[in-house]
């Protein structure tokens, strides 16, 4: 055997990996030419409020247990407490007031900060 000489097995697979390189070049276009002709939309202009929740402030004195369970962090059992206070006790007069509901401390108002208001207070 001659040094830099290319053996018969040598070519043979040169010429398989050829063969194989072409079909694969063959099937990449055919691909291309199907997704042109499927006309399917890469972008699609969607409005914000599609999106994202509302995240407006939830008015305490307002809001049904089903509204104020959605809260970070409130639950249905703090919901219905809530509600309960409210009866019990009138309109919040501020949303600091909340804390008074048992189960609410300072870490749960400070989760709820921006989220809750009074009468457009707050």
């Amino acid at each position: 055997m001659d040094k830099g000489k290319i053996v018969k097995t040598e070519w043979l697979l040169l010429g398989m990996t050829a063969l194989f390189l072409c079909l694969l070049l063959a099937l990449e276009r055919r691909d291309r030419a199907a997704l042109a002709d499927t006309g399917v939309e890469t972008e699609t202009q969607v409005s914000q409020e599609e999106i994202l929740p509302d995240l407006s402030p939830l008015d305490l004195n307002a809001a049904g247990a089903e509204e104020l369970a959605e809260l970070p962090g409130i639950g249905e059992e703090l919901a219905r407490r809530i509600v309960e206070y409210r009866t019990e006790h009138g309109a919040f007069q501020a949303a600091e007031e909340i804390m008074e509901v048992p189960g609410i401390g300072e870490g749960k108002f400070a989760a709820l900060e921006g989220r809750i208001t009074v009468d457009g207070k707050d």
